[in-house]
């Protein structure tokens, strides 16, 4: 037990904020298991579906960055039988692949051809919670992240149909105000949101992009 008697105001503010983040996480981590995903991350896509409705029955879905899995599996939860989900990522899933999922383990930089015939503007809805492997150095880290949001928003353009719906996690820095309006480029709606389950003290939030515009005509 902690004597805060003897320690100085901002050392026990300190030990307060980490005490509520970490009692914060174990919150959304217990849930997690409690309800059968592999990760506390299902929560903040799962508040920015139920207040942005980003997915529909019968969705085909594109998740980057998916493992371990959490965010795949509540998509095909929400599409159901008639859609289908496609995961890419580096790692691997600690999930079960149900009849409608994929899983292609590869670096989304180096998709081949044949990923790419995947991506042939079938999808309703991408989605990306990518994160770079961290070096410590955190304006670096924070430049990675926005540069994998970028690869992100590439692989949208290529695979959404027009009215199609994009969900981006970034982070705060310079470079994503420019990412938001390189966003707003391609979709008729764009908000930035923070879910409750982003641990506090974090940079991340979410870009949500709603109705993908037609290439052609706007």
């Amino acid at each position: 037990m902690y004597c805060l008697a003897r320690r100085s105001v901002g050392q026990s503010r300190l030990i307060y904020w980490v005490y509520r983040k970490n009692k914060k996480n174990e919150y959304y981590s217990r849930r997690a298991r409690a309800e059968g995903f592999p990760a506390r991350s299902v929560y903040k896509l799962k508040e920015i579906d139920e207040k942005y409705k980003i997915f529909r029955w019968g969705d085909r879905v594109l998740d980057l960055g998916c493992a371990p899995g959490s965010w795949m599996m509540y998509a095909v939860q929400k599409v159901g039988d008639e859609g289908r989900v496609v995961g890419v990522d580096l790692g691997d899933l600690k999930i079960s692949l149900a009849a409608n999922m994929r899983f292609v383990k590869n670096d989304i930089t180096k998709l081949r051809f044949d990923d790419f015939l995947e991506f042939n503007k079938n999808f309703d809805v991408v989605i990306s919670d990518l994160a770079p492997k961290t070096t410590g150095v955190e304006t670096a880290d924070v430049v990675n992240s926005v540069m994998l949001a970028n690869e992100a928003l590439t692989l949208a353009r290529l695979a959404l149909r027009p009215g199609g719906n994009f969900v981006c996690k970034v982070f705060e820095c310079e470079l994503a105000e420019n990412f938001c309006k390189e966003v707003e480029e391609s979709f008729r709606f764009v908000k930035r949101f923070r879910p409750k389950a982003v641990s506090k003290g974090s940079r991340e939030f979410f870009i949500v992009a709603l109705d993908r515009k037609s290439p052609n005509n706007g």
